[in-house]
């Protein structure tokens, strides 16, 4: 049966009936597994840090990762039979991508910071405390997925993708060649500078929560003015992230059935884990630092819980962002806690500290969404539980592979960067932005705009997001992006009128495959420019 008729299987879910129950899921650890994930995870984090200070950009590596598991596979050597598996290819692609983000964002983005400001003996303590914050920022996703916080029908678009590439490149057939014209259409589109992305996830997303994405988009390449310069996006952003986690909070209260309860008390524990463990990790990074030579006690205690809150708050508004719409904000967002700390009055030490350590949360954290909605979608939407938590177990171990294999890849490579004064573009902004200190009037603009986004917010509720994404929207310059988000909303509604659940399935299998080419052509051509650098 197809998983699409699966209770609970979303309408143009994958079909993998052949994969439903095998007997055992691959494990990451054992023999081939194990040197192919790692050899990939050198791979991953090599290619994020070399694109990342040459080009300024991650690209999403999750579906190359893939790729090689398949043509491997074609390799007639029994070693190499098991890479066949498209739940080892789900693990090829978390592997991947983990090492990808894990290593460019996670880890060289924040200790450039320390780098630039001229604070060189910040660089080990940073580097210490951002690779336990990784670590747990993946691990955190792990438990919250598929709760009601993050669930595991929500669109995380990349993961669809990934999920509709593995699948069609096992079972071929008509599915493939959809998601092939999908992937063509996605690559031309790439290469004429249409945001093909935004386009696919039209597709695949909440319409109302990418609407607002769409107007917000619209709205930041039209208005007449500046409104970064004039701080409207972040203080949209601090107005409806404040009211979101409000309403995480009465979600995780609110009575439910008693399975459900039993999952939103376990979704309370892990935020709970989650607050004390990184309110342990600002403390033991500010004392690392010496911050306690430079602060009062009452500051310093202020300081490592303002840190710890505002790195949880980076890595909950960048994962609902990246659930809904497959972007995620996270530069703007740290750039806001930071704004917010030069506002309290913290001195520029603790500055360098608390936007590293908010730079560090966010990234892995969505990036394990996806692979993990991926490897979902793949396993049959959880129509077995057992098969699809030992799955997500093997996903999480791989993914802890590649961070902690990314770990000394950076360690070693960050002195041979920054020694050649090659350090992350952003990383420029923060240095700047700390070393300016607060601009008059900033307060002001943020407490006047946090109101709109929070009733935005509050009005559309936590299953739409709409502050949150119209924030998301608004701090990315990218019309473009807009319009092809209210295009691809248009067509959306335009075929689901016009067909039924047929058009509806092939729907988002064709868009799987635009955001899938579009990732490819961005890939390869973010390493074509790399080479004749």
């Amino acid at each position: 049966m197809p998983a699409s008729s699966q209770p609970g299987a979303p309408e143009g879910s994958v079909s993998t009936a052949a994969h439903f129950t095998p007997q055992f899921h691959p494990h990451a650890l054992s023999g081939a597994n194990l040197l192919f994930l790692a050899l990939l995870s050198v791979f991953g984090a090599v290619i994020g840090l070399q694109l990342l200070v040459t080009l300024g950009i991650t690209p999403n590596t999750s579906i190359i990762g893939a790729l090689v598991a398949m043509i491997l596979a074609r390799i007639p050597l029994q070693i190499l039979a098991g890479y066949r598996s498209i739940h080892f290819q789900n693990l090829a692609q978390s592997a991947t991508s983990s090492a990808t983000f894990g290593a460019a964002n996670s880890l060289l983005l924040p200790i450039a910071i320390p780098f630039l400001m001229g604070r060189p003996d910040l660089v080990m303590p940073m580097f210490i405390g951002v690779s336990l914050a990784m670590l747990l920022d993946g691990y955190l996703l792990y438990r919250l997925f598929d709760t009601k916080i993050f669930p595991a029908s929500g669109a995380w678009p990349p993961g669809v993708a990934a999920a509709q590439a593995i699948a069609a490149g096992d079972k071929g057939g008509k599915q493939a060649a959809l998601l092939g014209a999908g992937m063509l259409v996605g690559a031309i589109g790439s290469w004429c500078k249409i945001p093909m992305a935004a386009f696919g996830t039209a597709f695949i997303g909440n319409i109302w929560a990418l609407g607002m994405f769409g107007i917000g988009l619209l709205l930041r390449g039209y208005i007449p003015f500046d409104i970064n310069k004039a701080y409207i996006p972040h203080g949209v952003m601090i107005g409806a992230g404040l009211v979101a986690l409000v309403q995480i909070s009465v979600v995780l209260i609110k009575k439910s059935p008693k399975a459900e309860a039993t999952a939103e008390r376990h979704a309370g524990t892990t935020l709970c884990l989650g607050t004390a463990a990184y309110i342990l990790l600002a403390a033991g990074v500010s004392l690392l630092a010496g911050l306690y030579v430079e602060m009062s006690m009452g500051m310093l205690i202020a300081f490592i819980l303002y840190a710890a809150f505002a790195a949880f708050m980076h890595e909950l508004i960048v994962g609902i962002a990246a659930m809904h719409a497959g972007w995620f904000p996270a530069f703007a967002v740290a750039l806001i806690t930071l704004l917010l700390g030069l506002l309290l009055g913290f001195p520029v030490t603790a500055l360098v500290v608390l936007c590293g350590f908010s730079v560090a949360t966010g990234p892995a954290f969505a990036d394990m969404g996806y692979d993990l909605k991926a490897g979902f979608i793949l396993r049959g939407h959880g129509s077995d539980s057992a098969f699809e938590l030992a799955g997500r177990k093997q996903q999480l171990i791989a993914a802890m592979l590649a961070f902690v294999i990314a770990i000394p890849v950076v360690y070693i490579a960050h002195g041979i960067y920054f020694s050649q004064g090659m350090v992350p573009p952003v990383a420029k902004v923060y240095a700047t932005t700390i070393s300016a200190g607060a601009v008059p009037g900033i307060a002001q603009q943020l407490f006047i705009w946090a109101i709109p986004g929070a009733l935005i917010q509050w009005i559309g509720g936590p299953k739409r997001q709409l502050g949150v994404l119209l924030a998301t929207g608004l701090l990315i310059l990218n019309p473009m992006a807009g319009w092809a988000v209210a295009v691809g909303i248009a067509l959306r509604v335009l075929l689901e009128r016009l067909g039924g659940d047929k058009v509806r399935n092939g729907m988002e299998v064709f868009a799987g495959g635009v955001i899938a080419g579009d990732a490819l052509f961005s890939f390869f051509n973010a390493v074509v420019k790399f080479g004749k650098k």
